[in-house]
């Protein structure tokens, strides 16, 4: 028997992988296993929080959260990890990014594709519109090219409701606002009930709207505002009890199908709105193409504003429209009942 490391096995040409083989090639292409430990270490630190975001605490300053409503973001930090590996000619580097990599990949890679599956039997759109509005009129402009059949607008002020409402009433003949939301159809609305989200005002409430295909119960909400202060981190508390009480009565809905249109100041990965996205299922996870940021206009970085549907309505496309005069951009969705 020919031993591999024999003289006869070198005769042959054949030399078998051993470890300093394998340093020795990547000392030849300049690759170094001994340096590159800190970005190393950042990269696995990405790779955990990609991992185990769902573990990080909620008590200080909501920190959880606030990873969770930005958590697509920190696949930037692969491209910048990867440059800085191939600078340092790191090999244990440029390995240990491909675990953040993977990872990101495995939970966002389906966003970047086109999911969608054609025309649907109804539009579906939800618009913060702004109480501050720079051109309400352009909005009204963009509402009615949208082809939407069914709009929930939230935010709305007081003096800007004339506005919708008369500069819609051709396109939609059956609207109410509740508080400052509001729903506008083609199709008949019923049975219009505030929803108490704990807040001490009206910004939810739930309709009957007769589709041609069949009932719907549509929710209309706007959950409270968040926000990142730097002596008590993310404020959302308010947000969180609200997100409980409008899941507990989207829960208790009799009739079957169920949309729910709005801004919840959070976003699917937040596990705080797990009383409401436990139960229902995002048109933009469903049937959209890319991340569908909505917030803010200018420079779109999270999706706050949300389509979600129960009871086997199928999601057949989803949309960000342009930016008009609000902070945030209108979101649209196609439904076969």
């Amino acid at each position: 028997m020919v031993q591999a490391d024999s003289p006869a096995a070198a005769a042959d040409g054949a030399q078998p992988p051993t470890p300093a083989r394998g340093l020795a090639r990547l000392a030849r292409l300049g690759l170094s296993w001994r340096r590159g430990w800190i970005i190393a270490a950042l990269a696995l630190l990405v790779a955990v929080l990609l991992a185990f975001h769902a573990e990080l605490p909620n008590g200080f300053g909501n920190l959880g959260s606030l990873l969770e409503t930005f958590l697509p973001w920190l696949g930037l930090a692969v491209p910048v990890l990867l440059a800085l590996g191939v600078w340092r000619r790191s090999a244990t580097a440029l390995v240990a990014v491909l675990l953040p990599t993977l990872l990101w990949f495995n939970m966002f890679g389906g966003l970047l594709t086109d999911k969608s599956s054609g025309k649907g039997d109804f539009t579906v759109l939800t618009h913060n519109v702004a109480a501050a509005n720079t051109d309400p009129a352009g909005t009204v402009k963009l509402l009615n090219a949208s082809g939407a059949q069914i709009v929930a607008l939230e935010e709305l002020a007081g003096s800007a409701v004339p506005t919708y409402a008369n500069g819609l009433a051709a396109k939609y003949p059956h609207h109410v606002v509740e508080g400052t939301v509001g729903l506008w159809s083609t199709y008949p609305i019923e049975d219009v009930a505030v929803v108490d989200i704990k807040i001490g005002w009206t910004r939810a409430f739930r309709a009957h709207v007769t589709t041609p295909k069949g009932p719907l119960a549509v929710y209309v909400a706007h959950l409270p505002s968040v926000r990142l202060k730097f002596d008590s981190g993310f404020t959302a508390g308010r947000r969180d009890v609200s997100a409980q009480a409008l899941g507990d009565a989207i829960e208790a809905e009799p009739v079957k199908k169920v949309l729910l249109l709005g801004d919840l100041n959070g976003t699917m990965n937040d596990r705080s709105l797990a009383p409401i996205t436990s139960q229902m299922r995002s048109a933009q996870g469903a049937a959209g193409d890319g991340f569908g940021f909505s917030w803010p206009a200018g420079f779109p970085m999270a999706r706050i504003d949300q389509i979600l549907s129960k009871g086997g309505l199928t999601p057949t496309d989803s949309r960000v429209l342009d930016a008009d005069g609000s902070d945030h951009r209108a979101v649209a969705a196609d439904y076969r009942y």
